[in-house]
């Protein structure tokens, strides 16, 4: 399984486990000059831009699907593994991951499950990135079209230097069945195995046939995520909990531009901004989650997860509301 070769490499690789003092309480640190504050998701921006065109600029720059697929999300179970850390840290951070991963309708897996989310912190990420990609290629590379962001994505995986670097794996799927959709080197089905081309053919069942529908869903499967533990010492593991969450959770862009936007994506650009999940991060997610995505075309899915971020604003709006008026009370 992956976490048992991931923890075999990251033994050879590194040394003791960074301790949990290293990601405490930010200290305090000046943000970089700006002259565009960030904007909080609120229905009218101090720009002038309408909410529904702020969304669609939010959802282009962030969101990163792999080539010619739509935007895949976790389809049912989490299993967060964090390694190379001190026991309370690691499970702080694996606690926190879980607990976004629930309230967006996922399960969380109980202590002992498999990982599915890896989560290594180490002292030189870019040598256990070159040694896990080199050692293990084909976990970060199945070989399936539409299952990863191709090679330049993991080139760029292993030699970029960030605070955080992380690589997810998807699969298309029957979204009626939940029978892949993509053929592996050595799949065949059926009796035209031995030297017809028919077996090896992805091959399913449609239940309505439609131009502007689909069955086929993209679903995320594996997620390995490195932390640079010299990167992240001015953040709190809160924050770091919580970038991590973001770019596990979901295909995110790790070269979006995301400064205009209150978002934790800002947090090693300014760890004063954001001390946890914003407004724009929990709509984000929340909308990803909730949209269908059974549009066929690639823009008709984008367009969905825009509706239901609109729509998951409005319900944490309301929530906002009712929590004041409760303390109003």
């Amino acid at each position: 399984m992956i976490a048992v070769w991931l923890a075999g490499v990251l033994l050879a690789s590194s040394g003791a486990s960074p301790n949990i003092e290293r990601l405490g309480t930010p200290t305090v640190q000046q943000a970089p000059a700006s002259p565009d504050p960030a904007v909080e998701l609120e229905d009218v921006v101090v720009t002038g831009r309408p909410l529904d065109t702020m969304i669609r600029d939010f959802v282009t720059e962030v969101a990163e699907p792999n080539r010619r697929r739509g935007l895949a999300r976790w389809d049912d179970a989490i299993c967060v593994g964090v390694s190379n850390l001190q026991p309370d840290a690691a499970q702080y951070l694996a606690d926190r991951i879980s607990t976004v991963a629930d309230d967006l309708g996922l399960r969380p897996g109980a202590p002992g499950c498999t990982p599915n989310i890896v989560v290594i912190v180490t002292e030189d990420a870019e040598a256990l990135a070159r040694t896990l990609v080199s050692d293990r290629r084909r976990a970060f590379r199945m070989g399936g079209a539409g299952m990863d962001r191709g090679g330049d994505a993991l080139e760029d995986f292993v030699e970029t230097d960030r605070p955080v670097r992380w690589w997810q794996v998807s699969m298309p799927v029957d979204s009626e069945t939940g029978q892949r959709m993509v053929r592996l080197a050595g799949d065949c089905s059926g009796g035209d195995c031995a030297g017809g081309t028919l077996g090896f053919a992805p091959q399913y069942n449609l239940f309505a046939a439609s131009r502007l529908r689909t069955q086929i869903v993209d679903d995320i499967f594996r997620a390995v995520v490195i932390v640079d533990v010299d990167q992240v010492r001015d953040v709190s593991i809160l924050q770091l909990a919580d970038y991590i969450a973001m770019v596990s959770l979901a295909q995110i862009d790790p070269d979006a531009d995301t400064r205009g936007y209150a978002s934790i994506l800002n947090v090693f650009d300014d760890p004063d901004g954001s001390a946890s999940l914003t407004n724009w991060d929990l709509a984000f997610l929340g909308g990803l989650y909730s949209a269908e995505r059974n549009a066929a075309a690639q823009i008709a899915r984008r367009g969905e997860i825009v509706d239901a971020i609109h729509r998951e604003h409005g319900r944490l709006r309301g929530d906002q509301s009712g929590d004041d008026a409760g303390v109003q009370d």
